[in-house]
């Protein structure tokens, strides 16, 4: 039953965000990732299944990344209209989504840790959730940068920089956020549905 909600609002959101997008090219580079995570799941399934908390998360990060991949992150109207209300200098749907980027490498480090017990102690485990999802970030900043080398006329949209000279940084700041939320405010609840497996 989770599992079919899931597809369904997945393949809607999907669906939504491939009618019209503001950039085509943009629209592939940013719902990739959301297509293939969602391939993965399905592929893995029945082989390694996930908790719930961990596909609830997905799923959410596989929307933003849909909805930034719609509009473009620089782009999103409800971030446009919070610009406005909270005197930001930038649309920054783009942190939500870095946010995201940290919480949810973290999240599925952590299952996959413990599920494995690759790491022994909690202070070792902690610091491999932080550095995986570090690590992720950084990676996905590579491929921006490359993807910004090799097609010039989409890299600004794809970057989403808007002239925030510190852009890459602080996207590393807040995935490094979202991995420390995870472990702060979801280990927890982790960890009883991970004794329910």
């Amino acid at each position: 039953m989770l599992k079919a909600i899931w597809i369904l609002i997945f393949g809607s959101v999907l669906a939504w965000s491939a009618i019209n997008p503001k950039d085509l090219t943009i629209w592939f580079l940013e719902a990739g990732p959301a297509i293939i995570a969602a391939v993965l799941l399905i592929l893995t399934y029945h082989t390694f299944r996930l908790t719930s908390l961990l596909y609830l998360f997905i799923l959410l990060h596989c929307i933003i990344l849909m909805v930034g991949a719609h509009y473009t992150y620089a782009e999103v109207p409800l971030f446009d209209w919070l610009s406005l209300q909270l005197d930001w200098e930038r649309n920054n749907f783009d942190k939500l989504g870095h946010f995201f980027q940290g919480l949810v490498p973290a999240l599925l480090a952590r299952e996959i840790l413990i599920r494995k017990q690759v790491v022994t102690g909690q202070a070792w485990l902690n610091l491999f959730v932080v550095s995986i999802a570090l690590a992720f970030s950084a990676f996905y900043e590579l491929i921006e940068w490359w993807t910004a080398l090799i097609s010039e006329e989409s890299a600004e949209a794809f970057l989403g920089t808007q002239g925030y000279i510190w852009d890459t940084q602080s996207d590393m700041g807040y995935a490094l956020l979202g991995a420390i939320v995870t472990l702060l405010f979801l280990s927890k609840w982790h960890n009883k549905q991970l004794r329910a497996l």
